[in-house]
């Protein structure tokens, strides 16, 4: 594998990864870092490399769509790199009212919600089957840290594989996790992948649509890209690195 190279750091700058799906929300992060990136290429996506007004090291990696490729990517570049902290940084659906369009959210937990196996008493998680843990804790501390500067809604973010299409997908979730306010397609791969290397971790989004049946028109991909650009305008780096390291 290429790797980045930090031969020009000082020892002790604090390092963040930030992991996004695609390039369009790597764009959005970056412009809100507001510095000029050089990337460094990997044998899994993009990673690239900015320097935040802080003093933060920030590098940015275009992991791919999906829990599997989210994993898999962010652990290969934390298998050579060290980073303080981990964010999954994107945009997603929100569960109104309490996740509107354009709103900031942060999850206080992260819950893989189609993980398990569908019974005629409805769905089980993996976790009622025995077979493994669906739920992921970030820091509280380093939550309301970055929701109060960001003022966010928090709660559960759910993980898919499957986007929500339908008012009844939605109203079932719901019931299974009332804290929902967004859903998205990375964050407990993310998770998963930062734990296994003991590197605390965040879920950031910005709801481009409403969680519910599926309406293109109604979608707002551009707002939400301009929420996630000025999240990263206003987010404490090094606050935050400074938070879960103490």
């Amino acid at each position: 594998m290429t790797h980045p190279q930090h031969g020009d750091e000082q020892p002790g700058t604090p390092r963040l990864l930030v992991a996004v799906a695609v390039s369009a929300e790597a764009e959005a992060v970056l412009r809100g870092l507001r510095d000029g990136a050089r990337m460094v290429p990997l044998d899994v996506g993009e990673l690239r490399r900015s320097e935040h007004a802080s003093g933060t090291e920030v590098d940015v990696l275009v992991a791919g769509v999906g829990p599997t490729a989210a994993a898999v990517s962010v652990a290969a570049v934390l298998a050579q790199y060290p980073y303080d902290l981990v964010i999954s940084a994107g945009i997603a659906g929100g569960f109104v009212p309490r996740a509107p369009i354009g709103a900031i959210v942060l999850a206080e937990e992260l819950v893989v919600a189609d993980l398990g196996a569908q019974t005629p008493d409805g769905f089980q998680d993996v976790t009622e089957l025995g077979f493994g843990r669906i739920r992921y804790t970030p820091p509280p501390g380093a939550v309301r840290l970055a929701a109060d500067a960001l003022d966010a809604a928090t709660g559960t973010v759910l993980t898919v594989s499957t986007v929500t299409g339908s008012a009844e997908r939605a109203a079932e979730l719901t019931a299974r996790h009332p804290h929902a306010v967004a859903e998205a397609m990375e964050g407990y791969g993310v998770a998963q992948a930062a734990e296994r290397y003991g590197v605390p971790m965040l879920e950031l989004r910005t709801v481009s649509n409403p969680v519910g049946p599926r309406d293109r028109a109604a979608w707002r991909i551009g707002e939400a890209l301009g929420a996630l650009e000025r999240a990263f305008v206003l987010l404490p780096c090094r606050e935050l690195i400074e938070e879960v390291t103490r």
